[in-house]
């Protein structure tokens, strides 16, 4: 039998692996419809105003559909946006496309935290960095199947394809046993709320800083890592494929081994550390001579930005002024807009000021979440594995 978080962990893991198979073969989309830069930042804000859209009015509709429902439509439906994009011809219909997709990846993002979040209450211990990490892992794996895709020359379609075949298969053993965890028993009284559109109140919005300041240094990483290795040094697909892998892959291993280390030294503390090894990753990635030097800047910025958003969801999540989906969903709806929405504006900058200068437009972000981390500081602690 599997145990409900391990299915949580699963969807992640998933959801990851096909939004990775798409985003690592963003060079050849790029030049397939022949984008520029900026051009290509525009067609992505689809998925920031999908996303944008059910993170405000979503929270009901998870609560109706129940997780079990939401995880199927969710993880199912994006893979297969995500998988339909290499086959469309115009930037438009691609827009289009991300835009449903992040319709569907925002309702998944309130899903899969409040079950995480509930579960940490029943059991007693912290499982949402694990969850997290599962996408993080999702990331890595796809991120390095990417690479070696993309260096074999095999054609963007059958990829994404692949990895849509892989999703179906895998959620028609996880998700059929898939229940609803129970509420936290300190929030259950605010469940039945009025609460129709999620959006961040004074009480939330340090946490939504910290988490804007985590994201939009993972969003710079996914979703530009391998084009600036193209530009900036022109190293083959593979080597160029490593930036996103080393990204994913310390992200994915600071979240899987996080939860002890913030039982031991608190919020507050690992944040503090970890956005500001972010920061000095971005600042090496800005000014790297060399492209080795500059994947080990990747790799600082997805070991400093790993646990930060999950930390902030806990702590959004345990807030009793509101129903926890209504929290938790105003949290993502803010982050996931930066993290769709960041990196194509970003891309503006690329386009007029050069690659490497982005990476420098996101310190003073990262400055601002390092002064506000005191606000992780949480009521309650969660016991980790024995």
């Amino acid at each position: 039998m599997i145990k409900p978080h391990y299915r949580v962990f699963a969807c992640f893991f998933l959801f990851a692996m096909a939004l990775g198979a798409l985003l690592g073969r963003l060079p050849d989309i790029q030049h397939n419809l022949d984008l520029t830069e900026s051009q290509l930042g525009m067609m992505l804000i689809g998925m920031a105003v999908g996303s944008l859209i059910s993170l405000s009015l979503g929270a009901r509709w998870v609560d109706r559909m129940g997780a079990r429902l939401t995880a199927f439509i969710t993880v199912i439906g994006t893979a297969f946006c995500y998988a339909l994009i290499p086959w469309l011809p115009s930037a438009w219909l691609v827009f289009a496309t991300l835009l449903v997709a992040g319709v569907m990846a925002g309702l998944l993002e309130i899903n899969l935290n409040l079950e995480a979040d509930r579960i940490e209450a029943q059991l007693d211990k912290r499982v949402m960095n694990r969850a997290h990490g599962m996408w993080s892992l999702g990331f890595f794996v796809t991120a390095l199947i990417a690479a070696a895709m993309r260096q074999a020359d095999i054609a963007v379609t059958v990829h994404t394809a692949a990895a849509f075949v892989v999703v179906v298969l895998a959620s028609l053993i996880v998700l059929p046993g898939m229940t609803n965890a129970p509420h936290r028993p300190d929030t259950l009284a605010h469940e039945e709320g009025t609460h129709r559109i999620a959006l961040p109140n004074l009480g939330l919005l340090p946490l939504c800083i910290i988490a804007i300041a985590a994201f939009l240094v993972e969003g710079t990483g996914i979703d530009w890592s391998v084009i600036y290795m193209r530009d900036v040094f022109e190293v083959t697909p593979f080597i160029g494929g490593l930036s996103l892998t080393v990204f994913t892959g310390l992200m994915a291993l600071g979240r899987l081994f996080a939860d002890p280390v913030v039982d031991r030294f608190g919020p507050r503390a690992v944040a503090t550390t970890m956005l500001a090894i972010a920061a000095v990753g971005s600042l090496v990635i800005g000014i790297a001579p060399h492209p080795w030097l500059a994947i080990a800047g990747f790799g600082m910025i997805g070991l400093g930005c790993s646990c930060v958003y999950p930390l902030t969801v806990s702590a959004a999540a345990q807030r009793t002024d509101r129903p926890a989906s209504v929290n938790v969903a105003a949290l993502a709806q803010v982050s996931f807009v930066v993290f769709f929405l960041g990196p194509p504006l970003l891309g503006f900058v690329a386009e007029h000021l050069g690659i490497r200068l982005s990476y420098l437009f996101v310190l003073p972000v990262i400055v601002v979440g390092l002064l506000l981390s005191g606000s992780l500081d949480s009521k309650r602690a969660a016991k980790t594995d024995a």
